[in-house]
């Protein structure tokens, strides 16, 4: 019994001598992998950092690249005395000092445009002087105004000295309605003679209104001088036409250019 016991007390000691070992390799080892991982994550971190900043100098390369093109083309469209020198602060400036004269050069090509096209405008409107007496509506004549309530225009317009035809080239371009309109009755017969702007359709639309106002037309007279044209029509005025008198028709065929002129201009 004595020697067991003595037997069991000397293992005793190498038996916990093992486990130290082993404990000892294990916990070494699990030092180890974690500096590997450590180790690992590093590498991994300087990597996207890298990868990060060469994807930056690429858009970066690629933003200068598109940016000197730009100028090589805005260099290229304007003349070189724009240009003092090649850096891109001159080239900006150049370019707002070319862009700024083109702009006033485009205001007075439209403002020689306006002038050149009213000039024509007066020029032709005085080829129609003297088909109109006393006109109920008279844009283009203001000394020849009738005494219809569409005469109003007398007010905006120049009269000649002489008794001639005279053209205000400012009022046929901002009349609302550009038209001379002379209507003449005789019993349940009417002659109408319209002087206006050409405009797309105006004729038909024209035709059209003077039918559903129970004024038919009987005979029609076209003529045409860019830009302006002069329709003569002989109306037929119904028994249940709303229109009794001149003066009524005429202003009914106004209403009728202005509506024309406002679809027109949509």
């Amino acid at each position: 019994m004595e020697d067991d016991k003595g037997v069991v007390q000397q293992c005793d000691p190498s038996c916990s001598s093992e486990q130290n070992l082993h404990g000892g390799v294990g916990e070494a080892m699990e030092v180890a992998g974690r500096r590997k991982r450590r180790r690992g994550r590093s590498i991994k971190n300087r990597e996207e950092v890298e990868s990060q900043r060469m994807t930056h100098i690429a858009v970066e390369r690629n933003r200068r690249k598109q940016m000197n093109e730009y100028l090589a083309v805005l260099r290229s469209l304007m003349p070189s005395f724009y240009v003092q020198r090649g850096d891109q602060a001159s080239i900006v400036a150049g370019a707002i000092n070319y862009v700024k004269e083109l702009e006033q050069l485009l205001r007075s090509m439209e403002v020689e445009k306006r002038l050149k096209r009213r000039a024509d405008a007066a020029g032709v409107a005085s080829a129609f002087a003297g088909f109109f007496s006393f006109p109920q509506y008279s844009s283009f004549f203001p000394n020849g105004g009738g005494g219809g309530g569409g005469s109003g225009n007398d007010d905006n317009s120049s009269i000649s000295h002489s008794g001639a035809f005279y053209c205000n080239t400012d009022e046929i371009e901002n009349q609302t309605a550009t038209a001379n309109i002379e209507v003449t009755m005789l019993e349940s017969h009417a002659n109408l003679k319209v002087l206006s702007r050409r405009r797309p359709r105006q004729l038909l639309r024209l035709v059209a209104g003077l039918q559903s106002s129970r004024l038919v037309p009987l005979h029609l007279n076209v003529t045409s001088i860019d830009p302006i044209v002069m329709y003569s029509f002989s109306l037929k005025v119904e028994d249940d036409c709303r229109c009794t008198s001149a003066d009524e028709i005429a202003e009914t065929v106004h209403r009728m250019l202005i509506r024309i002129e406002e679809e027109t201009n949509l």
